[in-house]
């Protein structure tokens, strides 16, 4: 690969480790949040950053990386967002430890979360999924419920959901019934 892709807008990562990763692929600029914390500085920029070139947060997909995207989602509600999958986001040797992270992902998976860049949805009108459709799909309240949600969180790329969030997280991006049928077809146990 002798040319980088360009991307336009500023991604929000968790450390430095990430944004090498990126760059070796991209030319991209990232702000980094230095692990969990983040504060009211960092929004702020981030805010400011969100307006100039606009702003994808791609942090990792375990618990801090959901915490920090929740803190700028509620704050900052027009970003965009990509999502690794777990797998995507593991380590590939032993020696690189157990944390999942951007850092580990391979440029094929890099391009497909990027590819799949998500926006928030604004148009509550065209939202037709119910709590009562996710309790039909065994998405909330089922033996398996977990590991379905997990599944059509892998699938939408739009990350894991517990049970309380799932609703609000498919009418955050939008998603339509149709959909989530369409990949809980395929699901098999």
């Amino acid at each position: 690969m002798t040319e980088k892709i360009k991307i336009q807008e500023v991604l929000v990562v968790e450390g430095k480790d990430d944004t090498a990763n990126l760059r070796r692929f991209y030319d991209v600029d990232t702000y980094e949040t230095r692990g969990s914390a983040i504060n009211d500085d960092d929004l702020e920029r981030i805010e400011k950053l969100n307006d100039l070139r606009g702003i994808i947060v791609f942090t990792d997909p375990d618990y801090n990386g959901e915490r920090i995207r929740k803190i700028i989602m509620n704050a900052i509600p027009n970003v965009k967002h990509a999502f690794l999958n777990r797998d995507e986001a593991a380590p590939k040797s032993k020696s690189k430890g157990r944390s999942l992270g951007v850092e580990h992902a391979s440029f094929e998976d890099l391009q497909t979360a990027l590819s799949g860049v998500l926006g928030n949805f604004d148009d509550d009108n065209q939202f037709d999924i119910t709590r009562a459709d996710l309790m039909r799909m065994e998405l909330l309240m089922g033996n398996d419920s977990r590991k379905r949600r997990e599944y059509l969180g892998e699938k939408l790329r739009i990350g894991y959901s517990n049970g309380k969030q799932l609703l609000k997280r498919l009418e955050l991006f939008g998603i339509t019934l149709a959909e989530v049928e369409e990949v809980m077809e395929k699901y098999t146990a």
